[in-house]
């Protein structure tokens, strides 16, 4: 029984990248042989085990052969005869399918070195095409490395489309969907995945509200880049730039999807596109299941971006409303997060990428403004429940419109 250092780990210590997880591979072992000394059995599908010290994944040496529709559809062989090179073999990019034994020696047999020198994104054999994740996958990894000059290989980029007309990513679950895109969007560049989804059809699949954007027109004296789509990118580019999380992040993926919904006699006007685009926001985090969360911030930003942009120029009771309707009264922090996808959407424009964005300061202070009203000041007027919340909230109306620019 031999066990090898394989994938993800082995790539990145040859690119000197952050090794962030092991995951290891037993050859010539049985289950039995693993369970015996001390691993725990995880896998229902195929036998994985962790360390009884480390916790690390050590999967048993595995061939698959396609069965049925989508990432689960495959039947696995697993025993004792199965080689490395064979277990490799059924892996997705070259650069993934390279192993190290305890001597350190780099295990290759399918040119994973050769395609990193090249920086390079190839696929291993022809049942790449087997499994529809991998077009997240490969566009994942186009976003993690696209700062070290890695691209795609046009041959992969071929299979790419070609799994995405078969019609595979329709049975991909929503759970394994959503995990590839929080993980993208976590990268450096989620730009650069998104951009590879438009490239091989799979964002009109699975998030057609987003990919109707691009060609869409909008104001030139508002968007010098025009193309609602780009600014999209752009916007999602900048957020990365200002290490926003991720439910920040798909925030702006989804703030401007309303605009798809512009009819086209109104173009390059969106006139109310920010609540045209809640019910798409909900029907993408309904598909996706994605977490509670990130569907209220998407929902927030989608419905109040605009009332953020012009918040110097907002009246103390507008104000006031902003601040009720994105929560910030009661969840600063979510709000704060709100002010990152603004900033990042105003920044996502041409020529725009550096300028300042004076109203996030200035909504921080408007908030602290009104938090500084409380109940205590009212003591003595013995107000109600209802009478109080008024007397409230016509003081930080007050205090509100005091705080706004005076003109000079």
């Amino acid at each position: 029984m031999k066990t090898y250092l394989v994938g993800g780990a082995v790539r990145d210590m040859l690119l000197n990248y952050p090794v962030s997880e092991r995951d290891w591979v037993v050859v010539g072992g049985t289950p039995e042989q693993l369970l015996n000394q001390g691993y725990r059995q995880v896998g229902r599908d195929f036998p994985v085990f962790l360390h009884p010290e480390t916790g690390e994944e050590y999967a048993l040496a595995r061939t698959e052969r396609k069965q049925g529709r989508g990432h689960k559809g495959f039947v696995v062989h697993c025993e004792p005869s199965i080689t490395l090179e064979e277990d490799l073999l059924r892996r997705d990019l070259t650069i993934n399918a390279m192993a190290m034994d305890a001597n350190g020696e780099i295990i290759d047999p399918h040119g994973g070195r050769r395609d990193l020198d090249a920086r390079l994104l190839r696929h291993v054999s022809s049942a790449f095409v087997e499994d529809p994740l991998r077009v997240l996958r490969t566009a994942r990894f186009a976003a993690r490395y696209a700062h070290l000059g890695f691209r795609v290989a046009d041959e992969t980029r071929t299979l790419l489309g070609d799994i995405v007309a078969q019609g595979e990513l329709q049975h991909l679950a929503a759970e394994r969907v959503w995990t590839e895109l929080e993980r993208a969007l976590a990268s450096r560049d989620p730009q650069v995945f998104v951009r590879e989804l438009r490239a091989s059809g799979a964002l009109a699949a699975l998030l057609p509200e987003v990919d109707v954007l691009f060609g869409i027109p909008q104001r030139r004296e508002h968007h010098p880049e025009i193309d609602t789509g780009e600014h999209v990118l752009m916007a999602l580019e900048q957020a990365a730039k200002m290490d926003a999380d991720s439910d920040v992040r798909f925030a702006v993926l989804l703030h401007d999807v309303g605009k798809g919904l512009t009819p086209e006699a109104e173009l390059p006007r969106h006139i109310g596109h920010e609540q045209q685009g809640l019910k798409l926001v909900e029907l993408v985090c309904k598909r996706l299941r994605a977490p509670t969360r990130f569907r209220e911030l998407a929902r927030s930003v989608c419905r109040n971006h605009l009332l953020c942009h012009t918040a110097l120029q907002l009246r103390g009771a507008t104000l006031l409303k902003l601040l009720h309707a994105t929560d910030a009264l009661r969840r600063p922090d979510r709000f704060d997060a709100f002010l990152q996808a603004c900033e990042a959407d105003a920044r996502g424009r041409l020529g725009y990428e550096l300028r300042d964005y004076p109203q996030a300061d200035y909504l921080r202070a408007a908030l602290a403004t009104a938090r500084a009203v409380s109940a205590a000041e009212f003591a003595g007027e013995q107000l109600d429940g209802k009478r109080l919340g008024e007397a409230i909230g016509r003081e930080r109306t007050r205090r509100l419109e005091a705080l706004r620019p005076q003109p000079d």
